[in-house]
């Protein structure tokens, strides 16, 4: 099996970028269908439009990224002639934009407004039933044309989107190194390269040497080096991390909590975040100890309670370790045997250091 390494196209990041959309976006069509939400459009719709020469389709999200609302928002694409498709948002709106652009055969713009997931700069669309709970992968043949992050917005909003971006970026090493260690295959379609490895640990690094600085100045929603940092890596390095380096452990577990309603409020960074701890205690990892404390000065959630589970029950974490270790999870990239039995044993011992170290 050959070393593969994909990314996206064009990657942009910086202070006021969004106002260049159109320009950007003329290179790849005429016609473009803007995927946002109705208060994403409060934030930024004037912007974009002023950014453009063009007539553009407004299309508002539903909540979802279901094959439903892929099927509706393809209807409209159709109807409107629309040449090119442009996300604007967080994760789910991105997936959608994604697979959208996919099933039409037409290029696609990732502009995130949050820092909150390492989805936008993927070939990858991650499909839920309309009530949220995971259903697959969509795994598409080309990574975004283009990735536009625009630090000024990003930086206007909530400090918890970004931290939850961080516990997303955060599983990326300890998933790659794992999906290296067992020689599985990755979403890019082969083996880890050594690029992918050295990507997904400077994302690590990156979060713990910029991590809490950057938290602390986006509370004031200011931009500053270590926030600009930080983007780049729930973004960019995360995102080529475990695309081209690979999923194991962490996002598996977090599969298995999208089962529990009780954990539906909480964002994906933040079940990933716990997914992480989870799979370190599966490999008794010597960086166990520094990614519990991280999480709890950046405020992601290190114990079922922080996840929403009031009510710990047997019958519900093992209903969790079943879907995480279900034949198609990404967690038999572990390089060894895992099943739900250890995925059970792992959450509760995550569970139980995260209320030591909380004391």
């Amino acid at each position: 099996m050959a070393n593969i390494l994909i990314s996206p196209s064009k990657y942009v990041q910086g202070a006021g970028e969004i106002k260049k959309l159109g320009e950007y976006s003329l290179k790849l069509g005429k016609c473009p269908l803007i995927l946002l939400t109705d208060s994403g459009y409060k934030r930024v719709g004037k912007e974009i439009e002023d950014s453009f020469w063009t007539s553009l389709v407004f299309e508002y999200f539903n909540g979802e990224c279901s094959m439903n609302e892929i099927e509706r928002i393809k209807k409209t694409v159709a109807e409107k002639e629309c040449d090119v498709i442009i996300g604007v948002g967080g994760g789910k709106i991105l997936d959608t934009a994604k697979a959208v652009a996919y099933y039409c055969e037409l290029p696609v713009i990732i502009v995130p407004t949050i820092a909150s997931t390492d989805a936008p700069c993927s070939a990858l669309s991650v499909i839920y039933t309309d009530d949220g709970v995971f259903e697959s992968y969509l795994f598409l043949p080309a990574n975004p044309n283009l990735v536009l992050m625009d630090t000024d917005v990003i930086a206007k909003s909530p400090a918890r989107l970004t931290v939850s971006g961080m516990g997303d970026a955060l599983a990326t090493y300890f998933e790659a190194r794992a999906t290296a260690a067992s020689g599985s295959a990755t979403c890019a379609g082969g083996t880890v390269t050594n690029a992918a490895l050295a990507l997904a640990k400077l994302c690590y690094e990156t979060l713990m040497e910029n991590g809490i600085n950057a938290k602390l100045a986006l509370e004031r929603n200011v931009c500053t080096p270590a926030v600009n940092k930080v983007i780049e890596a729930n973004t960019l390095l995360s995102g080529i991390g475990f695309e081209s380096g690979g999923l194991a452990g962490a996002h598996a577990i977090h599969n298995g909590f999208t089962v529990l309603p009780e954990c539906h409020h909480m964002y994906h960074g933040e079940k990933v975040a716990f997914g992480t701890i989870t799979q370190l205690v599966l490999e008794n990892a010597p960086e166990l100890e520094e990614v519990i404390l991280f999480c709890i000065e950046a405020g992601l959630p290190v114990t079922l309670r922080e996840l929403g589970i009031e009510d710990v029950t047997e019958e519900k974490i093992r209903a969790v370790a079943e879907a995480a270790a279900a034949d198609t999870e990404t967690i038999h990239n572990m390089p060894f045997k895992v099943d739900a039995d250890s995925v059970y044993a792992a959450i509760m011992a995550a569970d139980a250091l995260g209320n030591y170290y909380l004391g």
